[in-house]
């Protein structure tokens, strides 16, 4: 069964953060230079040396600030909202969460989440992997569900490339998103039983050169 980020078993889990400076990706990550964790951009750069030749990786977004995550459930829950009346509090906020993290409990806040696809870098062409970045689970009638049984083929081969090179590196996917990553956050903890996450809500104003 999907744990989903609004799972009280995520809101447990501590966090300890230990202070880590964000980073900026360079252009080898595709022109959005997303900040993250240090630690996270270590494992990004052992993730893509495991790709096969003429492979890579672009990173499409990395640290998001507090207002951009709310903005962003707001929409959604808005959408939501309209498709489904009726719908109490609590459904509302697991229903948002397939889509966007509550922000006690938001990766992209703490610096520890990436968003990102596959690219050929004979012509900077993205991958098939099923569904665009941020597809919701409505526009893509579940396809963006790493594991959703319609996507195959070329897709699901390019997911599972994705999922043996980044788990390799320690990250773990949020399954309803599969351009969805993490490395440290509460998700992270609780998927991998780690005792407490390594990084909280952090400024990218801390990010260091």
């Amino acid at each position: 069964m999907t744990i989903l980020l609004s799972d009280p078993r995520v809101h447990a889990v501590p966090v300890h953060d230990d202070g880590e400076p964000m980073v900026e990706l360079d252009d080898s990550f595709g022109p959005a230079h997303a900040a993250v964790r240090a630690s996270l951009a270590q494992r990004l750069l052992l993730a893509r040396d495991r790709l096969p030749g003429g492979i890579g990786l672009r990173v499409v977004e990395g640290h998001r600030s507090l207002a951009d995550q709310r903005a962003i459930i707001a929409g959604y829950a808005a959408q939501l909202s309209a498709l489904h009346p009726g719908l109490t509090d609590a459904e509302l906020e697991r229903l948002t969460s397939r889509f966007v993290a509550p922000v006690a409990v938001a990766p992209h806040v703490a610096g520890a989440a990436v968003d990102l696809t596959l690219v050929s870098t004979a012509d900077d062409r993205e991958l098939d992997l099923g569904t665009p970045i941020d597809a919701t689970p409505e526009d893509s009638g579940g396809a963006c569900f790493f594991d959703a049984p319609q996507v195959t083929g070329p897709a699901r081969a390019n997911r599972e490339l994705l999922a043996r090179v980044l788990g390799g590196a320690g990250l773990v996917n949020y399954p309803t998103e599969w351009w969805h990553w993490s490395y440290g956050d509460r998700y992270w903890a609780l998927r991998t039983g780690a005792a407490a996450a390594l990084y909280g809500p952090v400024s990218a104003r801390l990010v260091t050169a």
